[in-house]
């Protein structure tokens, strides 16, 4: 099920902002546990993603994602 979930997750994520990267290590089943995703916001000079756990998408909070998980 937790599989799942972060399945769902990163697939509503997409709906809302297609092309949004990010990382979700650990099991996304409330609002804290959508807060430690690693939202991508560049590259470094070697080419590693530079992340962030402060979401800077406005449109994809907690509310609208789990909303769009619970369409899956």
């Amino acid at each position: 099920m937790t599989i799942d979930n972060n399945l769902k997750c990163m697939k509503a994520i997409r709906t809302l902002r297609p092309n949004t990267e990010c990382i979700i290590r650990r099991p996304i089943n409330e609002e804290a546990d959508f807060n430690t995703i690693e939202w991508v916001t560049g590259t470094d000079d070697t080419g590693g993603a530079i992340t962030t756990t402060t979401n800077p998408h406005s449109e994809l909070t907690w509310t609208a994602v789990k909303a769009e998980m619970d369409k899956l």
